[in-house]
């Protein structure tokens, strides 16, 4: 039973600190643009690139 004064004030302060982190990350724009980062993925901006796959042609 003395466990839980210990537990439940920890349990809410990480609960707080989550919530707090979830807030700051909504404000330094972490959400802004969901889908960019995955379509950034595929698009090819290498400027060797060409090069690169000139020399692959037979």
């Amino acid at each position: 039973m003395t466990s839980l004064v210990f537990l439940i004030p920890i349990a809410l302060l990480l609960g707080l600190g989550g919530l707090a982190a979830f807030f700051w990350a909504m404000r330094s724009g972490q959400f802004d643009d969901l889908d960019g980062a995955a379509n950034r993925i595929l698009i090819d901006e290498d400027e060797d690139g060409d090069e690169a796959s000139e020399e692959d042609k037979p």
